[in-house]
């Protein structure tokens, strides 16, 4: 076996990057999605062992909507792409160019076998610019070929090392073989089928037997004439071993795959599900559509299913003698190369069963497939055809008036090939150029027109993709999933009431439910998902909530298990504050995957509105060890430790809210709570960073603009805290904690009473009943000299509170002076002061009025949402506080002791003003809570 140079390589490498360079602008497109974007197992967080117990899209093998493509070494290297570039798709689309290179030397390797030095490169240098692979090697998901194709081809070149030149066997060559296609069958289940491709090399080109003579041997053996021959013993010693350990990987894939084979819909493969003989003459026919588009390969398409070709339904039918044809020239060829043992009978016999043998899985014969034709899965069954070219090529080429002409043949048809292949790879660019290409080449396959219509939808442009939607319900009326498309279009178009009638047309077109007979067997899992469509579209009217409910409950009795019906009834019921039922069908959904953060999220929200908190946070936590990256978890967990009041928590709140902001950075929410652990801990430096980045993030943040502002009050800076609050009360003019902070600081340190009686006033205007408010505007005319009207001020606060001791204490402070005053001749009223200096002069003759003392912080809503996940609506931090007046003597930051009061008197006054702080904090509490 003659070695590849490292000039032949070179060619190979060349070429191949020359035809694929352009698909490194590709995304991922079409089953990239399920198997990339969509795909947990490629994720750090999975642990590796799952990458073994789902299949190739990430679906436990063991449920029924599971694909059985049990493929784990492919997703494995899908894994190693996604720690390399997470989710670049040039990464991957870079590895599956290099995989093809290696490919076609390989293959390079093997036609050196059967062809000499100049046409095994002719051969190779086919396969690797033959239009046909574009969709393996541009599409990221046929990396399953490339691989299986790699260890097929490293299988088969190491059995034929597995005889020694003394006809002896060589085991560990053998061993070897076992071994690699082991391993290829774990990137694809055709893999397995190099075995039969050896036990043709065995018998027909390492043992030298044309079928007449091995059926003469096995007839003198048989009837005992001659003894066992040595090399047929040794031949069926090393096809003993090789057809067990066969079976064997049968036997485990057959575990796997639980012996279930995967559920398929007759809009999947139509053949599949139509009677005799229309399924026998479809699947046959199939077989020279697919030689057809290896031979000529000009339209290609990358969805073959539905009404993309018809069904075969009578043998009159024009189209069987395409299959006897077909049958009729493979039967040609492989007798005469099985009567003859000339090298290019060993040719022929080999070309055909590299291109017959893998394409065995894919063909319908034996057990149907997800796919009328695929184009990917002739990735190897190409490998034999490229192989009879060439052959056919030589032939041709040494007949002297064809050399030339074959030779400009071949150049000829190694550039139009090459450039098919590379106008082709821009057809993967996107899902929208994939799916229009694909209607240029059939335009009775309504998934296509879906697919497009799917591909205007994630562009936002609903109006076109109903468009689209709409034609695939034409062209294939019972095609349940076009009219669940046009329902959910017309659901983003605002018109409920056609969304609705389209969602009844797709119910109606359901099977009816079979007592005692799954579900599952007779209609794709994701149709189901019209029950779940239908019921979320009515379930936003209030009246129809039972009727929404009806629905979840129907598409579980149809399939119980429906994780996605669980999870949608949760919400449901959670929105009609049926909490144990809601928990009920969260703990039903957790039953079938404990491995969704989402559940587990779902779970600890249920459990905050039950008034649970731990079990709230340990769901919590659940979740962020699936999915230590759970938007919504890390939120609302250091939400929930924020909002507990214990410090001990409060590391941890402030961690998981700095992941949170990490992963989501332009949320000003993340940002502001950080700001609020941080006044917790009085850590006024950080909190005040926190704040400003919040209020950079979203001007006009309500709870971020009004804390900072009463931070900077707290801390003495008065000056800073007012044009914080001039920006609040400009964004939020009736924010009525703000105008009484901005009252306060104007009052006790601006010493501008117009100003605080102006904010006061408006608060009164906004809320007759706002006893901070009035209480304060009685300051401003107990501050103005006012006395009448501020006692006829704090009479009417009175009348709104009457328990509360400190209003009665000042309207007694006020009677008081009244009396006084009045007992002196002084006049009741005076006019204001003509400057904050003379208010100061004034100030000292007055009694004090306690006023309300700022309330601590209490919470006040922010929220997180994603996806249709239940919302957390938890409440984020807003202080509270009431002016204070200059004459409040009680308080630790007065200018002046009260005249006249002892210290019992004033450390009673303070008792009373905590008692009644104690009851505000109580009630502030019970409100963030609801």
């Amino acid at each position: 076996m003659a070695a590849v140079s490292w000039r032949e390589t070179l060619l190979l490498a060349g070429l191949v990057v020359a035809c694929y360079w352009n698909s490194l602008s590709c995304g991922f497109v079409f089953d990239d999605v399920s198997a990339i974007l969509d795909n947990k197992d490629l994720r750090p967080s999975t642990p590796i062992k799952n990458l073994f117990l789902n299949d190739f899209w990430g679906t436990p093998m063991a449920e029924e909507r599971s694909h059985k493509s049990y493929r784990p070494l492919t997703v494995l290297t899908f894994r190693l792409n996604y720690l390399w570039s997470e989710l670049s798709a040039a990464s991957y689309h870079l590895l599956n160019v290099l995989l093809h290179v290696v490919v076609c030397v390989l293959f390079l390797r093997v036609s050196r076998l059967f062809l000499d030095h100049k046409y095994s490169l002719v051969a190779a240098l086919l396969f690797a610019v033959h239009p046909i692979h574009t969709e393996a090697v541009t599409g990221v998901v046929g990396r399953a070929e490339l691989l299986s194709s790699i260890f097929l081809l490293a299988a088969f070149l190491a059995y034929t090392k597995s005889t020694s030149p003394d006809h002896s066997i060589v085991w560990s060559p053998i061993a070897l073989t076992v071994v690699l296609v082991a391993v290829a069958t774990l990137c694809k289940e055709q893999g397995i089928t190099v075995v039969g491709v050896c036990c043709v090399y065995e018998v027909f080109v390492a043992q030298g037997f044309t079928l007449p003579l091995l059926l003469d041997t096995v007839r003198h053996v048989v009837l005992g004439k001659d003894g066992f021959p040595l090399a047929l013993l040794q031949t069926l010693l090393k096809l003993i071993v090789l057809v067990i350990s066969t079976l064997l990987l049968v036997i485990i894939r057959v575990q796997v795959i639980q012996s279930q084979l995967p559920v398929f819909t007759r809009f999947d493969n139509p053949a599949a599900v139509s009677p005799t003989p229309s399924r026998q003459l479809t699947f046959n026919y199939l077989l020279p559509v697919n030689a057809w588009l290896l031979l000529f390969p000009s339209e290609l398409c990358c969805d073959w299913t539905m009404g993309t070709i018809p069904l075969v339904e009578s043998i009159l039918d024009p189209r069987n003698l395409a299959t006897l044809l077909f049958y009729a020239s493979l039967g040609l060829l492989a007798l005469h190369s099985l009567r003859y043992r000339h090298s290019s009978a060993k040719t022929v016999i080999m070309a055909l069963s590299l291109m017959v043998l893998p394409f065995i899985p894919a063909s319908n014969l034996f057990f149907p497939v997800g796919f009328v034709v695929a184009e990917r899965v002739l990735y190897v069954p190409s490998m034999g055809f490229c192989v009879l070219v060439a052959h056919g090529f030589k032939i041709l080429s040494h007949k002297g008036i064809l050399k030339r002409f074959s030779w400009f043949l071949m150049v000829l048809l190694l550039t139009t090939h090459a450039v098919k292949t590379f106008h082709r790879n821009w057809d993967w660019e996107s899902e929208y150029t994939l799916f229009t290409a694909a209607l240029k080449v059939n335009k009775n396959n309504a998934k296509l027109w879906n697919n497009v219509g799917h591909a205007l939808e994630n562009q936002n442009n609903y109006a076109m993709a109903l468009r689209y939607f709409l034609q695939a319900t034409r062209v294939q009326p019972d095609d349940i999933g076009a009219h669940m498309n046009v329902g959910r279009t017309y659901k983003n178009l605002n018109r409920s009431r056609e969304a609705e009638e389209a969602y009844l047309v797709a119910k109606g077109l359901m099977p009816q439910v079979i007592p005692g007979k799954k579900y599952a067997t007779r209609v794709a899992p994701n149709h189901l998902n019209v029950y779940i469509n239908l019921a979320n579209l009515i379930r936003a009217n209030e009246s129809r909530l039972e009727e929404a409910d009806q629905l979840y409950r129907q598409a579980i009795s149809m399939r119980p298990d429906f994780k996605q019906a669980y999870i949608s009834r949760g919400e449901l019921l959670l929105k009609m504050n049926k909490l144990t039922e809601a928990r009920d069908a969260y703990l039903r959904a957790l039953d079938l995957d404990r491995t969704n953060a989402d559940l587990w999220y779902n779970l600890a929200i249920v459990h905050i509105e039950m008034k649970e908190p731990q079990e709230a946070l340990t769901n919590f936590n659940h979740a962020l060890e699936i999915s230590p990256k759970h938007k919504l978890a890390l939120f609302n967990s250091a939400l929930l430790m924020q909002e507990s009041g214990d410090p001990k928590f409060w590391p941890e709140a402030n961690r998981r809210f700095l992941l949170y902001v990490q992963e989501e950075p332009q949320d000003a929410n993340g940002y502001f709570n950080l700001g609020m652990l941080a006044m917790d801990a009085n850590e006024d430096e950080a909190a005040e960073r926190w704040m400003k980045k919040a209020i950079r993030l979203q001007p006009g943040f309500r709870s971020a603009l009004f804390n900072l502002a009463l931070l900077y009050s707290q801390a003495k800076r008065e000056t800073d805290a007012l044009p914080v609050l001039d920006e609040l009360l400009r964004y939020h003019p009736d924010h009525i904690k703000g105008l009484i902070l901005k009252g306060d600081i104007l009052m006790n340190h601006k010493k501008d009473t117009q100003g605080a009686k102006i904010c006061f006033e408006r608060i009164i205007a906004l809320d007759p009943t706002n006893v901070q408010g009035k209480h304060n505007l009685c300051v401003v005319y107990f501050e103005e000299r006012d006395l009448p009207k501020a006692e006829s001020c704090l009479v009417e606060t009175l009348a709104l509170a009457p328990n509360e001791e400190y209003v009665k204490r000042h309207l007694n402070i006020v009677r008081s002076k009244m009396a006084a005053m009045s007992a002196a001749g002084q006049p009741l009223t005076a006019p204001p002061p003509s400057s904050p200096q003379e208010g100061a002069a004034h100030q000292e003759e007055k009694q004090p009025i306690v006023n309300k003392e700022p309330e601590d912080k209490q919470q006040e809503g922010s929220g997180a949402n994603a996806n249709g996940k239940q919302k957390n609506s938890r409440k984020s931090k807003e202080a509270s506080s009431a002016g204070q007046s200059g004459l409040d003597q009680s308080q630790s930051d007065k200018r002046t002791k009260p005249a006249g009061k002892s210290t019992k008197d004033l450390n009673d006054i303070e008792e009373k003003r905590a008692a009644a702080l104690k009851r505000l904090e109580e009630i502030e509490r019970i409100l963030s809570t609801e």
